[in-house]
């Protein structure tokens, strides 16, 4: 059976033909629900896809681009005509096609994916600056936060108190859901700022002129190699997450910064806005991550901020011309231009020119420093390295001192001040990096020295009050545990070479470099005071619990499973009431507000226990901690930071940022939080210089509005009650498919891509943590991923059907118990952000294409059972979100979201078509022992261009 149609009347206007070939296209006009802007989108798209038609006619031939217009006739035809014969003949063409055709469709269909995705990021770039020359400014905007803010009668000086002491980081991760190569991303953005361009151009040389680059581009695209031949090595993940500061972080964060202190004239707002990263410091299931591997991350993030204030110092000493002729300087400014070596006679009277090229010298020096790089340009020679970003923020300080002292405020704001804030925030290693790892090694490392040095031979078989009354024991010694000359494991030199290096970073590139020290699978309090004895053991931490003692590295559980959710609270509490804990908190943060950062994971708590329960379990977690930390602040000043480990799908905790924020429990937030950001959703988000601006303001609006605005009370005891029965319900029906039903594992693996998902080079980590096809041992973003891959999207829904058909009942109460969920929609802000996202999940769901998967299980049984089961929950959870929404369909709400949807189904039909006759040739061909290599890259670049289709799909 061909996938089943669907009305997307929207996307008929899309074409990946040429204006010859189907010129009625170029004439049809939006439809009435198409605003102006959407139509400047379709204009866009279907520009693109005419260039591609002809970019695979030129390259291909034209026995080539007949064949992809004709699938895409028929897709189109089948989804938006109800065609039932139209869906027959692109079955029977699909199924047909040799190999190479097979891969040059899939190619075709997904670049079309992508260059959509272009034009779509644009239409938000113009929608975002439209709002601004109308003066309507939308949710997420600093604008519209600050009308909230003065309506609710906040002063300035209330906002710029939170934000001195506010703490806000998004945090790149290398989790492997970014399946694009840098070479193609590159490229796109290179088309993305032809597409900007044209928005500008009216002449019609321009146009064309503009139009022949977009050519050159998209035929680079197809000439380009879509997959990486060879793994991600970390080396790669730490270039790839590079390209954004240069895109993106460098210069719109300091923007960012400019446009509060606008709004807030005459008060510090401090430097609360920072970059976080994992990438060269996630050791967790990574063995590719040591000592080396953390050396060069700090060195590449040190070369990257160097060489963006070497640039922008040599565009400062082009622009400050300024003259003493004409304005006198500063001593101090005097000083520093007569300090630095420029004898030049022409820019004798040019004090601030000199000052930079004396600036310029030792920045250089401090790159060949602290990265080993050498600068472009110099007119004096590298001199003395600056021995801390505080020491070159002092000489830009004088200059500004200067400026402002004579008349040269304006000057002063076009580059000194954004540079000045891009040095606070980013000083010379960029980012701060965590160091991840998992609580088991931690235990292996302690158990191996322990018993090496005869203090205990057997500490991992100890019980949990041993442990603790050991490792107290071993914190309040001053020796340590490493035995002079002793041979070790691997293991045991591999994470104590990671601190040592750890140790020498801090000291190199400043206190920023490295802060956190993140505990994967936390679930004891031993945990916590393991990895204080090893940061004791390398020098990390000085000192002793009853003396004082101070760690340089916050130690940072992250809770992940549903049990360890429910016992993050006891377990905080039971670390800080062991002796000597609060004080080494708050002696560690000499200078700073004393803070425990706590991770909560998304991922596993959803693999383990679905949708409902997985977010219900974070809310309830928070409320705990919160309430926990409300006596530690109230008792020692300690304040609370939450670190939220969302991930791209709904079903890993993605979704819009604005709204997650706003949809935290009261108190979590004020002023204090970090989120992972990862895969394609990094792209998607901070790839465009102005979108990226865009999404960090929305951080900042929210946490203003979360922090400031949010109420303080608890939900009434109704929302929660209700809740709490959905989650039970939910979590049963999720687990008992999962979890409990026999053969679901095999199910999985053979009606998924999983296992070839596994094979791609889209990451430097493995996709499961063991070698089993245990779904416990499986990494959630493969197992995200491949649900999304077959349209079923199944860990961001299932469950929530059963459990809300539960709580409805049959009875009298039902009326009642429905007024009450609609009324938790409308007023309880988490309830309604997780429905929004779970309806974002519904709309881009299609059960029809995944019942296509089905056919490659060899047990038809098996496959028409779980697929009877799971259509069955997804029928139930739509009746119950139609229901609760007073809808009939899904995104009624959201009609620039439906529209986008609308845009890309009748294109992503053939990529999920061919996926799966590609799927059951490698298969076949795996039996046998012969793999048609061609075969295995048509399916991996199927699973890139659905990728594309879906967007936030790891």
């Amino acid at each position: 059976m061909p996938p089943a149609p669907a009305r997307h009347p929207s996307a008929a206007s899309i074409s990946i033909t040429t204006e010859t070939a189907m010129p009625a296209a170029r004439n049809r006009q939006p439809s009435s629900r198409t605003s102006a802007d959407d139509s400047q989108l379709i204009d866009n798209i279907r520009l693109l896809g005419r260039i591609l038609g002809d970019v695979v006619r030129e390259q291909e031939g034209a026995a080539a681009f007949e064949l992809v217009e004709r699938i895409r006739q028929l897709a189109v035809a089948y989804r938006l005509k109800n065609d039932d014969k139209a869906g027959k003949q692109l079955t029977r063409l699909l199924n047909n096609l040799a190999t190479d055709q097979a891969v040059s469709v899939i190619r075709a269909f997904s670049y079309f994916s992508h260059l959509a995705n272009i034009c779509e990021d644009r239409n938000n770039a113009r929608r975002l600056e439209n709002e601004a020359i109308d003066g309507t400014h939308g949710a997420g905007t600093l604008d519209n936060s600050f009308e909230k803010l003065a309506d609710a009668g906040v002063r300035a000086s209330d906002i710029a108190d939170l934000l001195q002491r506010a703490w806000l980081s998004p945090v790149l991760t290398a989790h492997p859901t970014e399946v694009q190569r840098k070479s193609i991303l590159d490229a796109e953005h290179a088309i993305a700022e032809l597409v900007h361009e044209r928005d500008r151009l009216r002449a019609p040389r321009d146009l064309a002129r503009n139009e022949m680059q977009l050519r050159q581009r998209v035929t680079q695209l197809w000439q380009t190699r879509m997959l990486r031949y060879t793994k991600l090595t970390v080396a790669d993940e730490i270039e790839n997450a590079l390209s954004y500061y240069g895109l993106t972080f460098l210069e719109q964060i300091p923007r960012v910064y400019a446009e509060l202190e606008q709004r807030l004239p005459g008060h510090d707002i401090g430097n609360f806005l920072r970059m976080g990263t994992w990438i060269g410091g996630d050791r967790d299931g990574n063995p590719f991550v040591l000592a080396p591997t953390l050396r060069l991350a700090l060195r590449r993030q040190s070369d990257t901020a160097l060489r963006h204030y070497l640039r922008e110092v040599h565009a400062l000493g082009a622009e400050l011309s300024t003259t003493t002729l004409l304005k006198p300087a500063e001593q101090a400014l005097l000083d520093l231009a007569d300090a630095s070596g420029d004898r030049a006679e022409h820019r004798k009277d040019e004090p601030y020119r000199r000052a930079c090229v004396g600036i310029y010298a030792r920045l250089a020096a401090t790159l060949k420093a602290l990265s080993g790089g050498e600068p472009a340009r110099y007119v004096v020679a590298p001199t003395t390295p600056y021995p801390t970003a505080e020491d070159f923020l002092a000489d830009l300080r004088t200059m500004e001192a200067s400026l402002v002292a004579h008349q040269g405020d304006a000057l002063a704001d076009m580059r000194l001040r954004p540079l000045i804030r891009a040095v606070q925030v980013f000083g010379f290693h960029l980012a701060t990096i965590d160091l991840r790892q998992s609580s088991d090694k931690h235990e292996a490392v302690i158990d191996e020295l322990l018993k090496v040095s005869k203090l205990e031979a057997d500490y991992a078989g100890l019980d949990e009050a041993a442990k603790q009354a050991l490792l107290l024991k071993l914190l309040n010694d001053a020796r340590g545990l490493r035995v002079r000359g002793a041979q070790y494991g691997e293991l045991v030199e591999s994470e104590l070479a990671i601190l040592e290096a750890a140790r020498d970073i801090l000291a190199t590139y400043g206190r920023q470099a490295l802060r956190h020290y993140i505990i994967s699978h936390t679930e004891t309090v031993s945990d916590l005071l393991e990895v204080l004895l090893l940061q004791k053991e390398v020098g990390l931490m000085r000192g002793t619990l009853d003396d004082d003692a101070v760690a340089d590295l916050i130690v940072s559980p992250l809770f992940e499973t549903i049990g360890d959710l429910r016992n993050a609270a006891p377990i905080m509490a039971a670390f800080y009431a062991l002796p000597g804990i609060d004080r080494l908190i708050v002696k560690s943060r000499v200078g700073a507000v004393p803070e425990q950062d706590i991770m909560l994971g998304y991922s596993d708590s959803n693999k383990d226990g679905g949708f409902f329960t997985s977010n219900w379990e974070l809310y309830r977690a928070e409320v705990a901690l919160v309430k926990l930390f409300d006596q530690l602040r109230a008792q020692h000043g300690i304040v609370l930071r939450l670190f939220h480990g969302r991930g791209g799908t709904v079903g890993r905790g993605g979704g819009p940022s604005y709204d997650a924020i706003l949809a935290q429990p009261p108190g979590t937030v004020n002023g204090q939080i970090r989120l992972t950001e990862q895969g394609e959703v990094i792209a998607s988000k901070y790839s465009h210089p102005e979108i990226g601006r865009r999404n960090l303001e929305t951080l900042v609006a929210a946490t203003l509005e979360a922090s400031l605005l949010h109420p303080s009370k608890p939900a009434p005891k109704a929302f929660l009650e209700a809740a709490d029965a959905i989650s039970t319900g939910s979590m049963a029906a999720y687990r008992k498919l999962v979890y409990e039903t026999k053969g679901f594992t095999d199910y999985f693996f053979s009606a998924t891509p999983i296992r070839e998902i596994a094979e791609l080079n889209i990451g430097s980590r493995p996709a499961s943590r063991k070698a089993t096809r245990a779904i416990e041992d499986l990494r959630a973003i493969p197992w995200g991923f491949s649900w999304g891959q077959c349209r079923v999207a199944l860990p961001g829904w299932y469950g929530f059907g059963s459990a809300i058909e539960s709580f409805l009942g049959e009875g009298d109460e039902r009326p009642a118990r429905l007024a009450l969920l609609q009324k938790m929609h409308k007023q309880w802000p988490f309830f309604r952000t997780l429905l929004a996202n779970m309806e974002m999940v519904a709309a881009k769901c299609d059960f029809a294409v995944a019942l296509r998967y089905t056919e490659l299980v060899e047990d038809k049984r098996l496959a028409k059972r779980m697929s009877g089961e799971i259509q069955a929950e997804w029928q139930r959870t739509n009746a119950a979100l139609d229901a609760i929404l007073g809808t009939a369909g899904r995104l009624s709400s959201n009609p620039s979201l439906a529209r986008s949807i609308e845009y890309r189904f009748p294109y992503l039909d053939p990529l999920n078509h061919l996926q799966i006759e590609l799927l059951r040739r490698y298969r076949a061909q795996k039996e046998t022992g012969s793999v048609d290599a061609r075969v295995q890259r048509g399916i991996h670049l199927s699973i890139n261009g659905v990728a594309a289709g879906l967007r936030n799909t790891g």
